[in-house]
């Protein structure tokens, strides 16, 4: 069963370019020019009951228009979304029970009232029977170890354990399908690992649908079975998160460095491109087949003090779709 189907997805947004000073101001009201931007263009995908998947992409690529229309905050120009059978933007309670949303740069926790506050209000809003609200809440407070913290005045908590009290908020009424757009924004490397074995233990646990959008690349290889890269509005991968290092990879990092120094015209002639060169040290790119030649290569003509292979980063992956995509979107 799918829990979200996205069909030739397209947003657009008129608006009025105003040329600037007093002047400019007039001529706008008397002739003004309209300009028409795409955020969102043909955008299809599927996602399963239980899948965990990524959504990135850079600033401005449409990811978080994306989610408003999903969550029915934004209607599209175009095309059609079904989540868990029903339309977004209709906003049928059906819809609104079935869903949850978090963003990590906006809270729904009220600055000076303790998080049970908020959460007492969210029961009423849901209709979460008492029983449930009450096992919900140990359980969710107890995974994310905050119980003595339920009564704190909301100002005073940190950051972490504001993000962890959202997290709560979010799923009380136990959603089918989760959004979450940057839920670890901010935090320090202890507060992500926490909340990333959470949203694991939940995504297991209750089988939900979890769509993530985050520029922390930690989150999406942790989390992420699928993922989808948006850029400029357009769909540039979806697919397995562990196949792009396949699909994307062909040449290995060769990091080395000799007991004297070498120039890199020596190197090159072994068929590696020499990508920095720092005193006697340099990193190679080298085709993943020609790899184990090229480094018996080195270590027999050359006086090597230290020799380590890597393979490319999911970052440099990224970087090489983001720029491929951008090369093919100015053609098209």
């Amino acid at each position: 069963m799918y829990s979200i189907k996205v069909n030739n997805l397209q947003k657009e947004y008129r608006f009025h370019r105003k040329e600037p000073g007093f002047l400019g101001s007039i001529k706008s009201m008397v002739n003004r020019k309209y300009e028409q931007k795409i955020a969102v263009n043909d955008l299809s995908f599927k996602l399963k009951q239980g899948d965990f998947a990524g959504f990135i992409g850079p600033n401005g690529a449409g990811k978080t228009t994306t989610l408003k229309i999903l969550t029915g905050i934004l209607t599209p120009s175009h095309g059609e979304v079904e989540i868990m059978g029903c339309v977004p933007w209709k906003r049928s309670l059906e819809h609104r029970r079935q869903i949850s949303i978090m963003m990590g740069n906006r809270g729904q926790l009220i600055w000076d009232l303790p998080p049970l506050e908020t959460f007492e209000l969210n029961k009423e809003l849901y209709s979460i029977s008492s029983k449930d609200y009450k096992n919900r809440l140990e359980e969710l407070s107890g995974l994310l170890e905050v119980e003595h913290l339920l009564k704190v005045q909301t100002r005073k908590l940190s950051l972490g354990e504001r993000m962890k009290m959202e997290m709560i908020a979010a799923l009380l009424h136990a959603p089918k399908v989760l959004f979450l757009d940057e839920p670890t924004i901010g935090l320090d490397l202890f507060a992500q690992k926490k909340i990333r074995g959470f949203l694991k233990e939940y995504n297991q646990r209750y089988n939900a649908t979890i769509l993530l959008t985050s520029h922390y690349l930690d989150d999406i290889q942790d989390l992420c079975e699928k993922l989808m890269i948006l850029n400029k509005g357009n769909l540039v991968y979806n697919g397995l998160t562990a196949d792009i290092m396949k699909d994307f990879d062909v040449n290995k990092y060769i990091s080395v460095s000799f007991k004297e120094k070498i120039s890199s015209s020596q190197i090159e002639r072994l068929g590696a491109k020499v990508t920095l060169q720092e005193q006697n040290k340099m990193v190679l790119c080298v085709n993943k087949n020609e790899m184990k030649n090229v480094a018996t290569i080195l270590l027999n003509s050359f006086p090597i003090e230290d020799l380590t292979v890597e393979n490319i980063s999911i970052e440099g992956v990224i970087e090489k779709i983001y720029s491929k995509s951008n090369k093919q979107l100015i053609r098209g």
